[in-house]
């Protein structure tokens, strides 16, 4: 299962909001794009004669992973990704560098996720490891995400940075947002799709060579509700800038520093955490606070007098962002 060859086996069409549907129709015909969850090398021109197979337009492009050594930090402690009703933005941010497009030519770039395999997990906090827990519940609606400035000349898209930051996952099965469905405690690999708009007739009969497929393998995540592992959230309060605000020195009088607190002092909300629009698991909201270390042992006062943890702030600067 080469991740960069047209799928033999039938798949259901991803759903689109409606804006998205003319897009999907450029290629949507011929266009069948593999469900394997093996990795490759994350250029489909590296793969030798494949490469012969595919267009002009489309045999020379080359994608680097941007942020790849924060990836690669996630990846080493095991990412997790949170997904809610109502949708939630990745970080790290899915972003790449394009090189080798033909610049007068129009692409689309687009976005899915596919199961790395057939298994659900739990977390054991006792060893601070990943179980496996069972086989994997039913496959979320496939879907895929376009890019918002798609189609755009190669030229656009080779001048900068192309950024995925308004992706969000979802665990809502009935979302109609166009967020991405992904089920809660099960591993995912994102891919990224380069697909070359070719203005000739009966274009759809060689849609096969006009895409062109990478994996990074340092991208694969948990999808989970919570974070699990108290020390992807330290990195994520570390490296995400909406979250720059753990750094903030104990001045304010809403601030109350609990680095030297016994854990008997430290209580939880009861109910929902203000300002953050899910109940608040409360021994999840413990430890998180527990969890916290050096410039992150903060607790902010609220002003109905219950108490947010800074994990959760951040929550809500991201949800807001």
């Amino acid at each position: 299962g080469n991740i960069f060859n047209p799928c033999p086996h039938f798949h259901p069409p991803p759903t689109f909001p409606p804006a998205q549907s003319k897009l999907y129709s450029l290629f949507s015909s011929g266009l069948q794009l593999s469900q394997s969850c093996d990795l490759s090398l994350p250029c489909c021109a590296d793969e030798g004669s494949l490469s012969s197979t595919k267009c002009p337009q489309i045999s020379g492009v080359r994608v680097q992973l941007e942020m790849q050594a924060l990836w690669q930090q996630f990846d080493q402690l095991g990412t997790e990704m949170i997904v809610t009703k109502a949708g939630r933005r990745m970080f790290p941010t899915f972003q790449v560098r394009i090189s080798g497009m033909d610049p007068s030519a129009e692409y689309v770039l687009l976005m899915d996720f596919i199961p790395v395999d057939s298994k659900r997990y739990r977390y054991a906090f006792h060893s601070s490891s990943w179980l496996v827990a069972g086989r994997a519940d039913v496959a979320a609606p496939s879907r895929m995400h376009f890019h918002p400035d798609s189609p755009a000349r190669g030229a656009q898209w080779m001048k900068q940075t192309v950024s995925f930051d308004s992706l969000k996952l979802t665990n809502n099965l009935l979302d109609d947002n166009g967020h991405m469905i992904l089920n809660s405690m099960h591993r995912y690999q994102p891919r990224f799709h380069v697909v070359y708009v070719d203005p000739t007739p009966n274009s759809h009969l060689n849609a096969y060579k006009n895409f062109c497929s990478f994996s990074f393998p340092e991208t694969r995540f948990m999808a989970v509700t919570a974070y699990q592992n108290h020390r992807i959230t330290q990195l994520k309060i570390a490296s995400n800038p909406f979250a720059k605000v753990s750094h903030f020195p104990c001045t304010s009088p809403n601030l109350i520093n609990i680095s030297h607190l016994p854990p008997a002092s430290i209580s939880p909300p009861s109910g929902t955490v203000q300002g953050h629009h899910e109940t608040t698991n409360l021994s999840r909201f413990k430890r998180s606070v527990l969890n916290e270390k050096g410039p992150s042992c903060y607790i902010i006062l609220c002003d109905n007098f219950t108490l947010c943890s800074l994990s959760f702030l951040v929550t809500i600067l991201q949800n807001n962002a």
